[in-house]
Order: C-alpha cells, then structure tokens, then sequence
C-alpha cells in the first residue's frame, strides 16, 4: 500500500457498495454518469503529484481552498488521470459550485459530497470498510444463511464450529457481540457479558500476564491453557493491514473445543475485519455528527432544531450552557487531565447533559429540570471548578454558567451568556476587584462586569476608528511598555485616590504623580475633565493592559 492511497488488493468494491454501506451519510452522490457499478479499486488523497496515476481510485479533493473555486479544474485532472471519482468537502456556507457538476457531467466521472460534519478520515474507513466486505470471500463459516447477519450472527455460528462461547470484543475491552452464554460459563465471562465489557480486574490481570503484550503483537491465534476456574480459551486479534481493530475470544463451555478451533477462530477473525471496520465508522462518525451538531447549536449556525435531533434532545425543553476554560498556554502535565476528567465528570453524572471537548475549554449543554431552574448549572459549574482545582501542574480553569432559556434553539444565547462569565471572572481576578477570587460563577455574581464587557465589546470599533490625543497616549506609551496605561487604570479605578491607585502599582505616591503629569504636559489630556476620564476609562480597558 504507497503512501496516501488505501485500497487496491487482489478485489475491488463498486460505488453503489461503497454508498450502501454508508450507513450514516459521510458521503452524497451527486451524479454519476457511468452508473453506480463502476469498480472503485482505491482512494487517494489530494494532489500525489502529476505523475501518480489514478486508475480506477476515488480522488479525495482535500487540498481545495474553501469556496471550491479550483473544483472544476479538479474534477477534470481527475478524469484525466483515471480517476472514477471525487470527492468534495461541501457545507452550507461552500456548496458544491455547479461548475464543478458540469466538469464530471462533461468528463463522466461521479463527483460525490462529503458532509460537513464528517473528516477525510471517515471517507477512507467507509471505503476500506466496503472493500472488507467485498473480498472477504465466502468460506464454511458464511454458508449458513445466519452468518450474514452481522457480528452476533458471526459470532453464534463460530461458537457452534467451535463448540465453545464467543466474545468479539473492540479495542477497548468493550462487548461489541457474544454467543449464547451456556450453563457452565465461568464468572468472568458472565460478568464481562452482563458489564458490556472486560471488568477493570481481569483486564489489568491479563496485562500482568502478558498475554495482552501477545494479543497485540501477534497474527496468529493464543492458546491459554484451562487453569482453575478459568477454562481453556483462544484468541485472534483482528486486524485491518497494521491495524488493530479488537479481537475475538473463544471459552471451553463446559465442553472442550472442537480439534479445529484454531483454524475456525482465525477464519472467524478475517471474517470480522469488516464489521468491526464499520463499528468503527460508525462511532466516530456518531461523535463527529454530534460534535458538529452541538457546534452549530452553540453558534447559531444551520437549522437548530435539526441539530438538537441529531443529539437526542427534545427541542421545547429549557436548557442552560456551562463552558469550563482553561488558560492558555495549557500546556501543564495536568493540564490535558483536567479537560479530560471534566468531560467524563459531566458525562458519568448527567446523562441528559451533551459535552463538547475543544482545545481549551468544555462546553457542556445542560437540559434543564422543568420550570428551568437554573441554579442546576450554578451547581455543575461548582462541581466543574472544584474538580479542576484539584488536579495538580494543570493551568488554572474558570467556569462559567450561562443564563437558562427556555428551549433549545436558544442554546446560543446562553452560550453566549456563559463565555461573557467566564471573561468577567478572568477581569475580575487581574484586577484583583475580588479579595478571595472564585473560578465559577452565573450571570447574576458578575452581573456589572458582564454589562461592562458588553459595553466594551460594542465601543470596540467606535475606539479602533477613533483619533486624538487619548489615542495617540495609548498607542505610544504601549510601544514603550504600557507604564502610563496602567497608572491610569489604577488611578481611574480608585476614584483618583493617588495613593490607593500607587498601593495598587507598589509605586510611590510621588512616582504615580510624575506619571500622571506626564499625561497632562506630553499629551496634553486634561484628567480633570469628566468626558476626558470617561474615554480614558475605557481606552484602558479596551488595551486589556492591567
């Protein structure tokens, strides 16, 4: 496999498989003008240069500038090279341009869509995906009409050639299918069957033995000898390419296993290659397509009762957003920690609750009891700070909860509401205007600096377009290192108290003074004029110098 192409192998899979196993929408055809059973024998990725041919490949158009303005030219080099199809990324801001449909129409190459809320990752899984199912081949296993069926369906046929009890587990211990669980099963089957996964025990004891280190690195199947209470079992990893994909497991069930189990398990694990390529395909597309919907409804952006859908929610129900965000750079050993355990901690005590994880911040949609008390986000907030307070290394964490309302498609405002919150507690605490600062709160604890940094936020450009002398101050004395700004702010903020504002600065009351002339006699800014005070107050909070 050259790098940057998937697929190819001895088989090829056609493009009307390929869309048939695309359960969840990752890609949209667009036309196809030489039908939809054209063989698809491989993907490339963008532009491998002029000389790489492109017989028989979808080209995934990842190179594209938004707006897709080199489509067309794209689609018609792609043709040139023996591609049978692209793939372009398309939103509702940067539709597929009908330039781009007229140059496949023209060069009969199937142009396709991959949706906004998908990666080029999810293209080439579902593509991998198809071609698994398309030459796996058939063997004794598939000859029975129930094989067909899925990985439950693998899973109780291998168990009957066999004759022992199947587990198909994913690469994260968890159950994804097993056999008919038998009278004699030993415990830890029963309880990994009834936990949905491998209990934290026996997983940390099968590393201790090395047999995970084995399941890893092996291609063949283990054995592990009967020992106690723990029967006779075999497992094969299952593996696309290097890959790993999870593994399957095979218990003597109160029986011993067939003389030909080694050779049924590692037929069953080739045959699982394709289910678990589309177990895979199917979470990530599953987190991809909440994350995208969870996005727009905090932004406002697409059709917000369609995206409160796509994450299960009922859209009429009031509902309330928390954002926990880190300072930057978080870049502590704890700091990726703290994000982490933040998430899982919303996840694990709110199911209702939908959680985005960014870069710095997790942003937490909190469905609201009836009557929408917000004081439930109030309390998550809490919880969120207490928790990130206690990790250590980790860069400080402020939280802030949003104003409840009254249903979903109004998500953006609270969102809105949270992120002025968390800016308010930020000013607050460099401006050390708290004696004992906290790192959460609600609109209602900061109310006066969030009406502040509104104010701000609509004088900006009114600033920015500005002249004069307060201007030409700002703009100077920043260049110089922002001594005459802060000495200003100090001295606005306490009222003209000279020696409270030089307390504030651990300067000199004399020191402060001089600075303050220095306003008068090199800008000629008269401080005792009140309309002077005010543009000065808040040119000093706009630089965001303290």
């Amino acid at each position: 496999m050259t790098p940057g192409t998937t697929g190819g192998g001895p088989g090829h899979v056609t493009l009307r498989q390929i869309l048939a196993h695309d359960d969840d929408g990752v890609l949209r055809l667009l036309l196809a003008p030489a039908g939809q059973d054209i063989a698809v024998r491989g993907v490339v990725i963008g532009d491998e240069g002029p000389a790489r041919p492109h017989d028989g490949r979808i080209v995934l158009a990842a190179g594209l500038a938004p707006g897709l303005p080199d489509a067309p030219a794209a689609v018609r080099e792609a043709a040139r090279r023996g591609a049978v199809a692209v793939v372009l990324r398309e939103s509702e801001d940067a539709p597929v341009p009908a330039k781009a449909l007229a140059a496949a129409e023209e060069c009969g190459i199937a142009l396709l869509a991959r949706a906004e809320w998908a990666d080029w990752g999810d293209a080439i899984t579902l593509l991998r995906t198809a071609t698994a199912f398309a030459s796996v081949g058939r063997g004794d296993l598939m000859t029975d009409p129930a094989a067909d069926g899925g990985l439950a369906a693998l899973a109780t046929a291998t168990a009957r050639r066999c004759r022992g009890s199947i587990t198909v587990e994913d690469t994260q211990f968890r159950v994804l299918a097993h056999s008919a669980t038998g009278p004699d099963a030993d415990g830890v089957r029963r309880s990994t069957i009834l936990g949905g996964r491998v209990p934290d025990g026996r997983v940390a004891e099968l590393r201790r033995s090395g047999l995970l280190r084995a399941l890893w690195t092996s291609e063949d199947v283990i054995h592990r000898p009967a020992d106690g209470d723990s029967p006779e079992r075999l497992v094969v990893a299952v593996r696309s390419g290097g890959e790993m994909l999870g593994s399957l497991w095979a218990a003597a069930d109160g029986q011993q296993l067939s003389s030909d189990a080694v050779e049924v398990l590692r037929r069953a694990g080739a045959l699982a290659v394709p289910h678990l390529l589309r177990h895979r395909l199917r979470e990530s597309g599953t987190v991809r397509r909440e994350a995208h919907a969870l996005r727009g409804l905090l932004h406002g952006d697409g059709d917000q009762r369609a995206h409160l859908w796509s994450l299960g929610l009922p859209p009429d129900s009031p509902c309330a957003v928390v954002v926990a965000v880190q300072d930057s750079p978080a870049d502590g050993p704890g700091s990726e920690r703290t994000l982490e355990a933040l998430a899982v901690q919303v996840t694990a005590s709110r199911s209702t609750a939908r959680v985005l994880r960014e870069q710095d911040r997790v942003t937490v949609l909190l469905p609201l009891n009836d009557g929408g008390d917000p004081r439930e986000a109030l309390v998550l907030a809490r919880e969120l700070d207490s928790l990130a307070a206690g990790v250590p290394d980790a860069a400080p964490v402020r939280v802030g909860a949003g104003r409840a309302v009254a249903s979903g498609p109004e998500a953006s405002h609270s969102y809105r509401s949270a992120l002025l919150v968390v800016r308010a507690l930020r000013d607050r605490e460099a401006r050390r205007r708290d004696p004992s600062p906290v790192r959460h709160a609600g609109p209602g604890d900061v109310g006066p600096t969030v009406d502040v940094l509104r104010m701000l936020d609509a004088v900006r450009p009114v600033w920015e377009s500005g002249t004069g002398p307060v201007h030409e101050l700002i703009r100077t004395d920043l260049v110089a290192g922002g001594d005459l700004v802060r000495s200003l702010a100090a001295y606005l903020e306490t009222g003209g108290d000279v020696a409270a504002a030089a307390g504030r600065l651990v300067l000199h009351p004399n020191t402060l003074r001089y600075r303050l002339r220095r306003v008068r006699e090199r800008f000629g800014i008269d401080l005792d004029d009140p309309d002077t005070r005010l543009v000065l107050a808040l040119a000093v909070r706009l630089t965001d110098v303290v």
